[in-house]
């Protein structure tokens, strides 16, 4: 025997620290990433970021793309993307038109704007595995198809909502909870909860992974790949359309160009949450965390003394930023 192989000192395992910071380093970056943000608005503009009114606009604000970056979250980890949301947002809005001013019921309208949006998700689910036509160019094809059918189902008009601030559902879900916290913030917590448990305790996000990581795997598992990618558009559309419906009701008024402004802050949120552009990697905690970090963005720059034009250049250079990091981090796991 080789005295050299006999004498050679067995590796020493890695410590209970070493072994946290490796499983969670993508929670534990955004985490400090937040935290260093908000800390920088506080010592650069303190008069705006230590009064109570601006986290009670974030808490407003944000989850109109929070909630759709949650769950476009599972997407994108299961390797698809869906760039359609702005436009199911507008969709789903028609659905709750049309219902509300045919049968005079906001609840009614409100499942009917969830039913469109879970249609359209379906949709782009069948033609990106049944066809077999990447998401990102099916779902480019379809943000401009569910626009078009947008204007031409409601000839382009924008539609009042001033009634339906009497209905029980609008103060559900633009109200405000004992007069102080907004109720999208509270819809947001609730929806953050369901996401996080669907990816982390449930099969389908086990699936969503395993199928973002190497899709030939998950299919030798017996993993029902088609079934679970066409269930995550599904709840994608009908995510974007309950965030159409808060952001609708709240302004009181529909106008079938909404949700144009929101593509770009989403995924953002998602990719500077740590979710991998390539599949296989994210978390809805970190999702959660990058929407409020993109959220206080528009208003960070403003307070601290630069003009709104900054706020594009930030949005685009973090998302660079972010999927730079990761296709690096990737080329190292490989």
């Amino acid at each position: 025997m080789n005295p050299a192989v006999a004498t050679r000192t067995p590796p020493r395992p890695r410590s209970a620290l070493t072994a946290f910071t490796s499983t969670w380093a993508s929670q534990i970056g955004i985490t400090v990433a937040f935290c260093a943000l908000w800390l920088g608005f506080i010592v650069l503009a303190p008069s705006t970021f230590l009064s109570d009114r601006i986290y009670l606009s974030f808490a407003q604000t944000t989850p109109y793309f929070g909630i759709v970056a949650m769950f476009l979250t599972m997407v994108i980890i299961a390797g698809d993307i869906d760039l359609s949301f702005p436009s199911e947002m507008a969709l789903g809005m028609v659905g709750f038109v049309f219902t509300w001013q045919a049968t005079g019921s906001v609840e009614l309208g409100i499942l009917a704007a969830l039913g469109v949006g879970a249609l359209a998700g379906l949709f782009n689910g069948l033609v990106v595995t049944y066809i077999g036509i990447p998401s990102l160019v099916v779902t480019i094809g379809t943000q401009f198809l569910f626009r078009g059918l947008t204007l031409v189902l409601v000839n382009g008009k924008s539609y009042a909502l001033v009634t339906t601030s009497t209905a029980p559902s609008y103060q559900l879900l633009v109200g405000k909870l004992g007069g102080i916290i907004p109720m999208e913030f509270v819809g947001l917590l609730i929806l953050a909860v369901v996401a996080w448990v669907l990816l982390n305790r449930h099969r389908l996000g086990q699936n969503a992974y395993v199928i973002g990581d190497n899709r030939l795997a998950a299919g030798l598992m017996g993993i029902p790949i088609r079934q679970t990618r066409i269930l995550l558009f599904v709840l994608t559309g009908v995510a974007a359309a309950l965030a159409g419906l808060m952001t609708s009701l709240q302004i009181v008024n529909f106008y079938p160009s909404m949700g144009d402004g929101f593509l770009l802050p989403t995924l953002a949120a998602v990719f500077v949450g740590g979710t991998s552009v390539f599949g296989g990697r994210g978390s809805v905690y970190g999702t959660f965390l990058g929407a409020f970090m993109i959220g206080a963005i528009q208003a960070g720059i403003v307070a601290v003394g630069l003009t709104d034009y900054y706020t594009n250049l930030f949005y685009g250079a973090i998302v660079l930023a972010a999927v730079s990091v990761h296709a690096m981090l990737q080329r190292r796991f490989e």
